[in-house]
């Protein structure tokens, strides 16, 4: 992958990480809220495009995971 498929994906995470975050707010929702949080900082820390996408698509399932857990 290049640095411009690493930018769409920090671009895709961040933005559904706004979603989570807004959604997990107003619905006081712990599990999309953290998430969102999440999926907006992580990208600052990998920088591996493979890796990024891995940990995206976990964050991204987890409110779902944890919601039929809880």
């Amino acid at each position: 992958m290049d640095d411009s498929t690493f930018l769409l994906l920090t671009l895709l995470w961040s933005s559904i990480g706004t979603g989570y975050f807004i959604y997990g707010k107003k619905q006081r929702r712990a599990p999309a809220l953290l998430a969102g949080v999440a999926l907006c900082l992580f990208p600052y820390f990998l920088t591996n495009p493979w890796a990024n996408l891995g940990v995206g698509l976990l964050l991204t399932a987890a409110p779902f995971a944890l919601a039929s857990i809880l």
